[in-house]
């Protein structure tokens, strides 16, 4: 599975940007693979922002982004979204999707995810 996130960019805070994850190579659904989205602000770790399972049917965010961010997929274009609304400066990241073959809940540890996206910045200005 390749994927190739885009969407990233600079918006001032309280704004919004919609990241996508295009997958090729293989279905999402068909493959079973839940999708995460990560990020990875400087000098820090990376941390799971958000999942989604392999149907779409269930949905996780870390408590951070609860409210605002918006995970959501088209199986039928084989992508996965990531809607960010109310954007905070701490919200700064290289932000990067990620697969993960499970017909379960999506992982939250990054290590359990097989295949990655290159990233895309997001720079919030205060």
């Amino acid at each position: 599975v390749q994927l190739q996130a885009s969407g990233g960019g600079l918006v001032q805070a309280g704004g919004s940007l919609r990241l996508s994850c295009a997958a090729s190579g293989r279905s999402l659904s068909r493959s079973d693979y839940a999708m995460g989205w990560f990020r990875q602000a400087p000098g820090k770790e990376r941390e799971f922002v958000s999942g989604i399972s392999y149907r779409g049917g269930r949905t996780i965010y870390v408590d951070s982004v609860k409210g605002r961010f918006t995970i959501s997929k088209d199986n039928a274009k084989n992508m996965v979204f990531l809607q960010m609304n109310s954007l905070k400066s701490e919200d700064t990241a290289v932000y990067y999707c990620a697969a993960e073959q499970t017909i379960g809940l999506p992982a939250q540890e990054a290590s359990q995810y097989e295949y990655w996206g290159q990233g895309t910045q997001v720079t919030v200005s205060s």
